[in-house]
């Protein structure tokens, strides 16, 4: 069951765990990120999840029943009673963004004009917030860290894929960063595609002019994130588009006019860096150590952060450090994008809350992607909007596309969330993943750290090292190692201590089996001193 609460959070502000538990608890349902009829985990599993004792865990449950927050139903478990609704967060007082030039064009242009000639396409550009309720990377599905070389600057064939006579394969890719779709329902998903294949041809005309998404999918992303990230949105807040990159690019136009200083982290998303570059904005490079970013009084009002497990290295980022960025975005008045990539597959420890829950000014904007648990074909992300930056997001998606992107995949999908499908498909994937992270966890530090230092991680479907020896040999080693067919993603070459360079490597391995993530580290191994 996917469930979170800003247990953490609370924990350092009340002086036992019993009393962080029930604020935490009841906070989280005056909020609204608790609607009223969500089903709460058992006492053992909520325990187990905090680490606290099922002892403790009964004592809040009893407490919070008595004051009528939560109903004890025989034989079927733990209701949240309390009825917050869905507009506490809109009643809160949120900031007024400082847009770009080319957002205030923009605007200006999607007035519509006197006497439209096709008035269907003026109303899609206009874009405005649709709060009816009608029924990277460089390889597929991966990323490239700053610096890293694009895909096409390496061919590979379908015979580096072909087995060997002795039936290994050719190439053992590390950089594959697409799932591992073979353990997809795909049977399941197939009925849900025909089924809206058919309703499709019926669908009312303002759900096919509605660029931010298909509205069911908008409302189940949201019930998954107040249930499972412990965010408190409206559906009318989740633009839905192409991946998250497309709302990465949108937002550095929103934001940014040239010349203008935004933060981002090194190493960090290549995708990032392009898309304030293309947009005309000044890159400011922010520290990244085995906690993730350093914070610091940056002169900027924009800033792109993986906090949840820093891209590539994995690492995640601390309360303290966390509450710090909140508050530098306070007193500069920027904004936060808030990259959540892969931090669905934990494998072993408890998450923190995302910046987003412990944002009181509205002032973070949260991505998240389906890329990592669909199989690849299916391009689909989201970003969760401020009030403020609802409908100038809005108009920059409608000038790209004014109707929605993979409008059949979003009805499917939103079937697949409704149904429970997609969280059932999420913990049989974590399993699996799970199985795979400890594998290549074993086999890397035990056959390779005499080359890498690994960074510690316990999420994601990557493992990340820093290169121990010179930028020579590692060259010498990276080609050994090609000839041999395997390779792996790296960063660009980032400084470090006493004027030398240090060089990141990062292991994709979902796509992979066990069996061929052990031959790629055996080549490997082998490679050490040729």
């Amino acid at each position: 069951m996917q469930f979170h609460i800003p247990y953490e959070l609370y924990k350092d502000r009340h002086p036992t765990k019993s009393a962080a538990l029930y604020h935490a608890l009841r906070d989280s349902m005056v909020k609204g990120t608790l609607p009223v009829r969500t089903r709460l985990p058992s006492t053992r599993a909520l325990a187990e999840m905090y680490g606290l004792s099922r002892g403790t865990v009964n004592q809040v449950y009893e407490m919070l029943a008595s004051e009528g927050y939560l109903s004890c139903e025989t034989g079927r478990g733990t209701f949240t009673a309390y009825d917050a609704g869905l507009s506490v967060a809109a009643e809160r007082d949120e900031p007024q963004f400082r847009l770009s030039a080319w957002a205030a064009r923009l605007e200006e242009a999607g007035k519509p004009a006197a006497a439209p000639e096709r008035p269907h396409q003026a109303a899609a550009a206009s874009a405005a917030p649709d709060v009816r309720r009608h029924d990277s990377g460089n390889r597929p599905g991966g990323r490239e860290a700053a610096g890293d070389k694009p895909a096409s600057s390496e061919s590979t064939s379908r015979k580096d894929f072909a087995p060997l006579h002795n039936g290994e394969p050719r190439l053992v890719d590390f950089r594959a960063g697409w799932p591992d779709f073979r353990s997809f329902p795909h049977e399941e998903w197939n009925r849900l595609m025909y089924a809206q294949v058919r309703k499709l041809g019926s669908a009312p005309p303002d759900e096919l002019m509605t660029a931010q998404g298909y509205w069911p999918l908008r409302e189940s992303i949201a019930r998954y994130l107040r249930r499972s990230r412990g965010i408190a949105v409206q559906p009318e807040q989740i633009a839905v588009g192409g991946g998250s990159m497309q709302a990465i690019a949108l937002l550095a136009q929103l934001l940014l006019n040239p010349g203008d200083a935004a933060v981002m982290e090194r190493p960090g998303f290549a995708g990032i860096r392009r898309a304030v570059l293309a947009a005309g904005g000044r890159p400011i490079w922010a520290e990244v150590d085995d906690a993730g970013i350093v914070p610091a009084a940056w002169d900027a009002r924009l800033l792109f952060v993986t906090p949840a497990r820093q891209f590539p290295t994995g690492a995640v980022l601390s309360l303290e450090r966390r509450l710090a960025l909140l508050r530098w975005a306070a007193e500069r008045e920027a904004v936060i994008v808030e990259d959540d990539y892969d931090s669905e597959f934990r494998h072993r420890g408890r998450s923190l809350e995302p910046l987003k829950t412990l944002d009181g000014d509205g002032r973070v904007i949260y991505i998240g992607s389906f890329t990592k648990t669909l199989p690849p074909a299916f391009r689909i992300g989201y970003a969760v909007l401020p009030h403020g930056l609802i409908s100038p997001f809005a108009q920059a998606q409608a000038l790209y596309e004014p109707y929605p992107v993979n409008p059949l995949e979003q009805r499917a999908l939103a079937a697949f969330m409704a149904a429970g499908s997609y969280e059932r498909h999420l913990r049989r994937m974590k399993r699996l993943y799970s199985r795979k992270f400890d594998a290549l966890r074993r086999l890397l530090h035990g056959e390779l750290s005499g080359l890498f230092d690994w960074v510690e991680s316990d999420a994601g479907l990557h493992l990340f090292g820093w290169w121990k020896h010179s930028e020579q040999r590692y060259a010498s080693f990276k080609q050994a190692c090609a000839e041999a067919g395997v390779r792996w993603s790296e960063t660009q070459p980032v400084a470090a201590a006493a004027g030398r360079l240090r060089i990141g490597a990062y292991f994709h391995f979902a796509a992979l089996t066990e069996e061929e993530m052990a031959l790629g580290v055996g080549r490997m191994r082998a490679c050490i001193g040729r």
